[in-house]
């Protein structure tokens, strides 16, 4: 009996790691996730480990080709963006997997602007509101003004997806979804690379364009296999639907950030929607996607990190009841968690409104009020 093939799609997002197997009618077959803890770069800030999540990815893959249960036929990652890998001509990576979230020097990126006509014509060029470390291509130019001894030992910057699939392919390329979303890299406008990269001597450290659209013959392990270039996650979510629909329609992509993605709409972003932190992505055909961002993804991990602290920061008989909590309990667990006696007391009210919910609900009166509604 053959081996069924399969086709494996790494989806790196910032807050879940996952492979997805699919078979050949596109259906998932089977679904994995490694969670990685975060390392620090060289300024203490935290970060994806790049190695740890290069490992897994080459684990998995060498499991794949050698379990007799499949055929591995073809491989493609997509993965958040804002994230450059830098590695020497050996391929050696050279920097931590910098965090997007990290500040960016106000005085770097106003000495940027300033010489490519203002930050208002320089959003409006590269689709993308001003917004620091999540413009990739201000990281390079970070490491070229303030890491130049760094710099120099660069020979290419790979987006994450990019990098993923030369560790696969060997081959070096850049992919056009990576390139067109908040990078500060390409101007919509004359759509091509931004005039910046060639004179601030940035353009020859990206690698080619290759096609999205296309696959490269690669082998690994001895198994031929075909590699996609890798495709930034949003971008991809918008794939199947560009593919299977013919109406216009607006897509919401979830995640750490909740995107809403318009591919019918090819106007021009006016200064009053960049400063509403609306930009543009690329699908993989090269075509401007007008978007809109809200960091709800990461706001409610936050606010799930705030709820967990205070609730540690209560004894045992405080949590079992929390009637005892005073004054002075909770100042003191609003000092141990970190929060303020206010974030304390909204909790405390959400859990008490909470609890009248269910006991409502259990003696039966919810159901009593959904029975005597009437339904137009």
């Amino acid at each position: 009996m053959s081996q069924p093939s399969i086709i494996a799609i790494f989806d790196l997002g910032k807050t879940n790691k996952k492979l997805f197997l699919f078979d050949k009618r596109y259906e998932v077959v089977e679904e994995r996730t490694r969670p990685f803890p975060e390392i620090a770069d060289e300024g203490g800030f935290p970060c994806d480990d790049i190695h740890a999540i290069s490992n897994w990815v080459r684990e998995e893959l060498d499991q794949l080709v050698h379990d007799p249960k499949w055929k591995l036929a073809a491989f493609n990652c997509c993965a958040y963006g804002a994230s450059f890998v830098h590695i020497d001509a050996g391929g050696k990576i050279l920097a931590p997997l910098y965090n997007y979230l990290k500040p960016y020097p106000e005085a770097l990126q106003h000495e940027l602007y300033d010489a490519y006509e203002g930050q208002m014509t320089f959003a409006r060029k590269t689709a993308s509101p001003i917004l620091g470390n999540l413009n990739s291509g201000l990281q390079l130019y970070y490491l070229k003004e303030e890491k130049a001894e760094l710099f120099k030992k660069i020979h290419t910057s790979l987006h994450l997806p990019q990098y993923m699939s030369y560790l696969v392919s060997g081959r070096l390329c850049s992919d056009i979804t990576s390139i067109g979303c908040h990078t500060a890299l390409w101007n919509f406008t004359l759509n091509r690379y931004h005039e910046w990269l060639y004179k601030e001597g940035i353009a020859g450290k990206l690698a080619p364009i290759f096609p999205s659209d296309q696959l490269m013959n690669c082998n690994w392990e001895g198994k031929s296999l075909l590699c996609g270039a890798g495709l930034h996650d949003s971008s991809a979510a918008l794939i199947p639907y560009l593919s299977g629909f013919k109406e216009p329609f607006v897509l919401v992509s979830t995640g750490t950030w909740c995107i809403s993605l318009n591919p019918f709409n090819q106007s021009r972003l006016t200064a009053e929607e960049l400063k509403d932190d609306c930009l543009c992505y690329m699908e993989y055909r090269g075509k401007p996607v007008k978007a809109s961002r809200l960091f709800s993804g990461y706001e409610h991990e936050k606010q799930i990190n705030r709820v967990e602290a205070i609730i540690n920061s209560m004894t045992a008989h405080e949590r079992s009841h929390h009637d005892v909590i005073n004054g002075s309990r909770r100042k003191r667990i609003a000092r141990g968690s970190g929060t303020t006696v206010q974030e304390v007391n909204h909790l405390l009210r959400q859990y008490s409104q909470m609890r009248k919910m269910f006991k409502q609900m259990g003696k039966g009166n919810m159901m009593r009020k959904l029975a005597g509604m009437r339904f137009s």
